[in-house]
């Protein structure tokens, strides 16, 4: 019979005392634990609450996804975020996740997407309008107003006004700046709350919520079509043939901005960045990208011929994975290789740590695209941008259909030359990029 394993525990002095380390960049404390504790330990962030963190890749494979039926999304996720946003797929569980997710699916095949293509490819090219040849510039906001614009277009098409969209972009990641302000600082939380800085941001959603309130109610009264995701979610009904309720569809729609161009805005930053630092994988976009473009100049062959250009955006998204932890909690007891973990104990994965760990990855901290050649299928059990299981991204094709028209369209036009020295990360809700700054050279000079 197997001897039940002690997971290692890192005290909750530890935690108060790199707070301030932690509240920027919390990366550096949890490598530092797993190189001391190893693959799974557990941190006490207060008297009474302790988190177990893991980058063990075949314990997030089984709780994701052989036997996800155990667990759930954490309180993070489930009521914090919630407030925000609302419950929309991301955040919601039980069987109102499964009746959306039944709903929502068809809007996000493959089928469907090439319907929105020209749309994206649209929003991408007027993002590039404003590129100064020769100019040094962080990177960062041009891609985070390029993933935005392009949600908009795929979701509204030209129909939302534009001061709306501003003020929309605006009020999303102001509360993803809240929200982390309120997980890696809990100790404020009564602070939060008597200041009135939680209720602020709660009437900035209410805000955002009667934005697009209006935006489906002048397109419901003006019964044009579009073909765009607002379309289809309006059009989206029940196995009852009852469609969604006003409330759910503002919730959806809300969790489409936020999940739809935060995690693309921040991995298309650092896919330049990579390819700035590596100007071969550069040249072999631009000639793969020459030869599809010369055997047809339709845009789903295009995303699904980008061979190389799918490696190198795979790879940018292993080294720097835009979700780069994901948390659960377990319905009931749970074992894994021989560690108990009690009911509603909180996991938190590591995906960056398990993306780099260097007993899966060969020469596991360099840029390497050419170890994604199969599309790689060995690397499942151990690779996660978009997570695992049911509750994978379903918005996974959209992103990397996007990513691939936003890079070979850069690269058709623009050398990207590095004006950095290392690539640099703010890890929030997401891991954004920081101090991006690049210059863009036209190819015909």
């Amino acid at each position: 019979m197997a001897i039940n394993k002690e997971i290692p525990s890192v005290p909750l002095i530890s935690f108060i005392k790199h707070s301030l380390e932690i509240l920027k960049n919390p990366l550096h404390f949890h490598h530092a634990n797993f190189t001391s504790k190893g693959d799974t330990f557990k941190l006490k962030i207060d008297f009474s609450t302790e988190i177990i963190f893991s980058r063990d890749a075949a314990f997030a494979e089984y709780v994701l996804q052989k036997n996800q039926r155990n667990y759930t999304k954490s309180k993070i996720q489930t009521e914090d975020l919630v407030k925000y946003v609302g419950q929309g797929l991301l955040t919601s569980e039980g069987e109102l996740w499964k009746k959306q997710r039944q709903l929502i699916q068809p809007a996000f095949h493959k089928k469907q997407l090439a319907k929105l293509l020209d749309k994206i490819r649209e929003a991408i090219l007027l993002e590039y309008k404003h590129i100064e040849i020769g100019k040094t510039l962080d990177v960062f906001p041009l891609f985070n107003d390029l993933a935005f614009q392009t949600v908009v277009k795929s979701l509204f098409s030209s129909a939302a006004d534009a001061e709306d969209i501003r003020r929309l972009q605006f009020i999303t990641e102001a509360a993803q700046k809240m929200l982390v302000r309120e997980l890696r600082q809990p100790y404020l939380g009564w602070w939060f709350k008597a200041s009135g800085t939680i209720e602020k941001h709660l009437e900035l959603t209410r805000e955002a919520r009667q934005i697009l309130k209006n935006i489906v109610k002048k397109r419901r009264e003006s019964q044009e079509k579009y073909g765009d995701l607002l379309d289809m979610l309006l059009e989206a009904h029940y196995d009852d043939g009852s469609f969604m309720e006003e409330t759910q569809l503002i919730d959806e729609i809300l969790i489409l901005f936020i999940a739809g161009h935060e995690t693309t805005s921040n991995a298309l930053t650092f896919i330049f960045q990579l390819l700035a630092k590596h100007p071969e994988w550069q040249e072999k976009i631009y000639q793969e990208n020459k030869q599809i473009t010369n055997e047809s100049e339709d845009l789903m062959h295009l995303v699904t011929s980008s061979k190389v250009c799918q490696q190198v955006i795979e790879e940018g998204m292993r080294l720097y994975p835009p979700v780069y932890f994901i948390d659960r909690v377990n319905i009931v007891e749970d074992e894994f290789n021989n560690m108990i973990f009690k009911k509603g104990s909180n996991l938190l994965f590591s995906i960056y740590e398990i993306h780099r760990h260097p007993e899966l990855w060969d020469r596991a901290n360099e840029f390497l695209p050419e170890r994604f050649e199969d599309g790689g299928r060995k690397f499942s059990s151990q690779y996660f941008p978009f997570g695992a299981g049911p509750r994978k991204c379903i918005g996974n094709n959209f992103a990397m259909f996007e990513m691939i028209i936003a890079v070979t369209e850069l690269i058709e036009n623009y050398n990207i030359v590095a004006e950095f020295d290392g690539i640099e990360i703010t890890p929030l809700i997401t891991l954004k990029p920081k101090n991006a700054f690049l210059r863009f050279e036209s190819r015909t000079q």
